[in-house]
């Protein structure tokens, strides 16, 4: 029971992060931009915030036992204890690096079957995601643009079990920590509808050295305020396949995406 606890918290903690993923929309890669912001110098830096709310469906393990968990947006925003989700991205003319920071943790509690080993039960998940590329800008138009990337993403997922006395292991307290990293290729790009509306998408693909495969594709509908201000809306799904000594982290991520773009 303790086992399928945390299994099930790992499994759900992998909502906002996958890893997969990087990123969200334009919000994460705002290269990908309509109306693009340029300063006399050649730079321009973007910060941006974004939300995801994905649900989750694949299979979790550990310690050589598997369980398969489907969970909700709902059910995440039930356990959700802090969520955040930001990207900085410094580019010069044709050429730009971005790093993604995206760390969610949840919680849940529950009363153990008959209360012989522990009255209740706490599981909390911590879940990173960090993902850093370098991009080069392979069309430039007013009204288009198509950028290739290059980098890695990191993942780390830490799952913690404290039983509650009173019970034969009432008291005890237990921690378990994957962590590993894959490379990443991708693309991103944009078309201008008109000068405030216009579509952006990407897709990335990895994985090979930790994982079997690491994958995340996007689709949204931007909208600029300013030459500094705009927001994106739209669909985005990602997915990894990990497995190592009995640890197995094999989900796919979809729902709904939102975020700010700020640039200056």
């Amino acid at each position: 029971m303790m086992k399928m606890r945390n299994l099930i918290v790992a499994g759900l903690c992998s909502l906002f992060g996958s890893i997969g993923a990087a990123s969200a929309a334009d919000a994460v890669y705002p290269g990908a931009n309509t109306v693009e912001y340029k300063d006399p110098s050649g730079w321009t830096f973007t910060v941006s915030l974004y939300g995801w709310l994905a649900g989750l469906e694949g299979d979790v393990g550990a310690g050589g036992r598997t369980a398969h968990v489907d969970a909700t947006i709902g059910d995440i925003l039930d356990n959700l204890d802090i969520a955040v989700m930001g990207l900085a991205e410094a580019r010069y003319e044709r050429f730009g690096v971005f790093t993604d920071l995206n760390y969610v943790k949840l919680s849940t509690s529950s009363d153990t079957p008959f209360g012989i080993l522990a009255s209740s039960v706490d599981a909390t998940a911590h879940s990173l995601m960090w993902t850093a590329a370098g991009e080069y800008r392979l069309l430039d138009q007013p009204d288009a643009s198509v950028d290739a990337f290059a980098g890695f993403r990191l993942f780390s997922i830490k799952n913690e079990l404290d039983l509650n006395p009173p019970g034969l292991l009432g008291g005890l307290e237990l921690s378990q920590q994957e962590t590993w990293a894959d490379p990443i290729v991708g693309l991103k790009g944009r078309v201008s509808i008109n000068p405030q509306l216009y579509l952006t998408t990407w897709a990335l693909i990895g994985g090979g050295a930790s994982s079997d495969i690491v994958w995340d594709v996007m689709g949204g509908v931007g909208y600029q305020f300013t030459d500094t201000i705009s927001a994106v809306a739209g669909y985005r799904a990602a997915g990894v396949d990990y497995e190592n000594d009995g640890f197995v982290y094999d989900v796919i991520q979809h729902g709904p995406i939102l975020g700010a773009v700020f640039r200056f």
